[in-house]
């Protein structure tokens, strides 16, 4: 049974309601009908096999009104397993689009996604998943936590596997490698043994290097498999490059071998067993290493997700009972007890407290609560019992928008398309084409079946994508290398490409620019107090107390060799301050509603005060024995380093912005400290992620710095995001660049790095390129056929190694990058 929605039209009463009613009851395989008149819906469970609407319609129609159906759009993700590159989640992307219904289609490569959006009543979602599957790929659904989890283990199991499968390969390749070195290089008078030396016993020769290459080809099957599969299908990727460059190699080997077999020694020279083998392990080293980085956002999904405590004390009748999260209603009375999360959203009723909300806001100093205060759910109570009404529950809480605001920005980020892939549609079949097109012409020429496989084989293997397919990865494992060496990690290949391209960097304020740690800045003294003095009772009095304010004096008094003494009689006055006594004398310290409360005069701290705020510092008020003493003032201080980096980001000609949630007063005094001219302040955690969109939207490629669990929806909605490695792990996992010393200097030298990286990457598929320009005439005998050399499998084979060495070599001299 389903049951399904309609809106009737043309009723005007109570009876016309019920005539719809009682006719549509009456139809086969429906189980119930109910007509609302005020709202025109008419609700009907039924068997979708006994009724279809057009009959449902019919029936409508000849009672007297008209029948709509109401066609929502829905939305599904699904996991999408097996895509390699930009072009595999192109060609899935292509695939489902091509159904009627489709509203929506993107995939995304970096998470293995795929967000569809479609009409019910046109497709389904089993036709959704059969476009995907012929296309090459496998879809899964996705449901809640547990799939979740379920998926992180998936991937971590594909790493591991890939792990295997290189060691695997790499354990065969290398004899491979120095077999065939040793006869190709006699000059270097390698040691062979001489069971298996080439002149002597050349079928073992060929025999011990295919049984070597058999286990690498074993281990790097989904090259083939994949590759293959999407070159057949008309969309190429870069498993089909390796898969058709080393394929050619051992099937040309294995026919010498066969030559060899039948007394053609000769064939001795032209096995490719090893370029084949070779390949095969250095393309799996950097698949090993890309599945090892991908899917870091769902980590972070997963600790936003343990913010939220799994059950909640409620009071219900007067009685207290602890039920399921999922059981909050709003409406209910939250009760909740000091180092307790608040389990979801709504406004204080009875309770004073302070709230720690950084792992949500990323601002340091707790937030005071007393009766008519916000509540936000996943945010921790310190100090007081509170009790508060429910206002949002389930997916409405900030922490639920935040997860969802998180899984959305992945969905959207397309994928860094690497320039490999845009050529290798054009490249494989062009290729292809070149050399049936040659060996079909020299056969008509009147050539033998020998000349003619040579110019085939010659084709493909000195068109063999080796150093296209070494070109862009080789540059990201020195580039990232490198990077780890500066303190700067980066989540993968499709990052560091990106990440040169950035135009803007938006900086969170706190922990980012700032320490993230609040310290004393300012002391005003009164009534003949002197500092030391101040310090000391102020300090003394706040001993006792774990308020950041209160540590922060503590630690000023201590970094001026003032010793603060026990207290007497301490009490801690809630969303105030406290009161003590030291050495005899009653102190208060606290804000300047504590001071009012005990008819302290804080006249003479009036023009200190409006200053100090307006540098967006937080007061504390001294008094000692019923008379202003001091006014201290305390702020989270800019980090030495960050100065300098926004102006060395300045003169790379990178934007600058800083976005916080704090005032605007805060946010401007550390804006000016350290040059930044561009402040987006008040901004809340659900929209940060928008305020990055709309530089986007914009025109700007944008990076984000930032270190808390507030920042990660703004982290992935970024085109690059990049977290301060001292900062919350939900925010370094939802990066794709972590700065590991929280040194924004890393940041420009992270662009830098992509910059120099970038540049060695396209000299790269320069040179591989070249080598095939010039090589492919040779190999389709057009050289010949004008008088010069026929360019032979041996030559091609030695051309594709020299043009795989220099591209690796090329790329070495990312080794010796500096930082300027």
């Amino acid at each position: 049974m389903i049951e399904n929605s309609y809106t009737v039209t043309g009723m005007t009463c109570a009876a016309c309601a019920a005539h719809v009613q009682k006719a549509v009851a009456k139809l086969a395989g429906v189980e119930k009908a109910e007509v609302n008149l005020a709202t025109e819906k008419m609700y009907v469970a039924y068997d979708p096999q006994a009724l279809d609407f057009d009959t449902l319609k019919k029936v409508v129609e000849n009672a007297g009104y008209g029948l709509v159906e109401n066609r929502p759009i829905k939305k599904i993700e699904l996991i999408v397993e097996g895509m390699s590159c930009a072009a595999c989640s192109a060609a899935a992307e292509r695939a489902v689009k091509k159904l009627p219904g489709i509203k929506s289609a993107s995939v995304n490569l970096a998470t293995n996604r795929g967000s569809f959006e479609y009409d019910p009543a046109t497709v389904k979602l089993t036709q959704i998943k059969s476009a995907i599957e012929k296309a090459g790929y496998t879809p899964k659904e996705i449901k809640g936590q547990e799939s979740r989890d379920l998926e992180q283990e998936r991937r971590e199991k594909e790493a591991q596997n890939m792990r295997v499968r290189f060691i695997v390969a790499s354990v065969f390749a290398a004899p491979v490698l120095y077999i065939a070195m040793s006869h190709m290089f006699g000059g270097l008078n390698l040691p062979i043994p001489g069971f298996m030396s080439p002149h002597l016993y050349p079928l073992r020769f060929a025999l011990i290097q295919l049984a070597l290459t058999l286990p690498v080809i074993f281990a790097g099957s989904r090259f083939y498999t994949r590759g293959f599969k999407t070159l057949f299908k008309g969309a190429p990727n870069m498993d089909s490059l390796i898969a058709v460059g080393t394929g050619s190699a051992f099937l040309y080997s294995l026919f010498a071998l066969v030559r060899i077999a039948m007394g053609d020694i000769a064939f001795v020279q032209s096995l490719y067993f090893e370029s084949a083998s070779v390949v095969v392990a250095l393309v799996m080293l950097g698949k090993y290493l890309e599945a090892r980085s991908k899917g870091k956002t769902s980590e972070a999904i997963k600790k936003l997700m343990q913010l939220k405590p799994k059950t909640a004390f409620i009071e219900k009748d007067g009685r207290e009972m602890e039920i399921p999260l999922d059981e909050v209603a709003a409406g209910d009375l939250v009760i909740v007890r000091p180092g307790s999360s608040f389990p979801v959203d709504g406004i204080v009723i009875a309770g004073t407290s302070s709230a720690d909300e950084s792992m949500l806001t990323g601002e340091s100093l707790p937030v005071e609560k007393e009766p008519g205060s916000n509540i936000t759910g996943g945010s921790i109570n310190k100090e007081g019992l509170i009790k508060f009404e429910a206002t949002l529950v389930g997916e409405d809480t900030a922490l639920a928008k935040i997860i969802r605001l998180v899984e959305e920005a992945q969905g959207k980020k397309a994928p860094i398309a690497r320039l490999a892939d845009t050529v290798s549609g054009i490249f494989v079949p062009i290729v292809l084409v070149i050399a049936v097109v040659a060996a079909v012409a020299w056969t008509i020429a009147g050539r033998d079946f020998n000349f003619v496989l040579t110019i085939f084989v010659s084709v493909l293997v000195i068109a063999c994508p080796c150093a296209l397919g070494l070109a862009t990865p080789t540059a990201i494992m020195v580039g990232t290398g490198k990077g780890a060496e500066l303190g700067v990690l980066i989540k993968g290949g499709e990052t560091l490409e990106a990440t040169h391209k950035i135009t803007t960097v938006v900086l969170d304020k706190t922990g980012t620019i700032t320490t993230g740690k609040p310290q004393l800045t300012d002391i005003r003294l009164y009534n003949n107090m002197t500092e030391q003095e101040a310090l000391l009772l102020a300090a003394s009095a706040e001993r006792g107390s774990e308020h950041p304010i209160a540590r922060a004096i503590v630690e000023g008094a201590t970094a001026k060799d003032i010793i603060p003494v026990n207290p007497e009689n301490f009490q801690a006055l809630t969303g105030r301050g406290l009161s003590a006594t030291v050495s005899g004398k009653m102190i208060l310290a606290g804000n300047a509603k504590l001071m009012k409360e005990n008819s302290i005069h804080t006249d003479l701290a009036e023009k200190d005060g409006a200053e100090l705020a307006q540098a967006g510092k937080t007061l504390m008020y001294i008094a000692v024995d019923g008379n202003l003493a001091a006014l201290m003032a305390v702020a989270d201080t800019v980090k030495p380093s960050s100065k300098d980096a926004v102006a060395r980001l300045n003169s790379m000609g990178v934007a600058v912005y800083m976005l916080t949630g704090d005032n605007k007063n805060t946010a401007a005094a550390i804006a000016e400290a350290v040059g930044i001219n561009q402040v987006l302040a008040d901004v809340l955690p659900g929209d940060k992620a928008a305020a990055i969109k709309q530089l986007q939207d914009g025109g700007q490629i944008v990076a984000m710095v930032g270190d808390g669990i507030n920042d990660a929806p703004a982290l992935v909605q970024a085109d690059i995001g990049m977290a301060i490695g001292t900062g919350t792990d939900v925010a370094v996992a939802s990066a794709d660049v972590v700065l590991m010393r929280g040194d924004l200097n890393e940041v420009p030298t992270a662009i830098a790095l992509s910059r120099a990286t970038i540049k060695i990457i396209k000299q790269n598929l320069f040179w591989a390129f070249i080598y095939n320009s010039i090589g492919i005439p040779f190999a389709a005998g057009i050289v010949y056929l004008l008088g010069g050399p026929l360019l032979s499998p041996i030559f091609a084979g030695a051309a594709m190694a020299l043009s795989s060495v220099s591209v690796v070599t090329n790329a070495l001299r990312l080794r010796r990058f500096k930082i300027k």
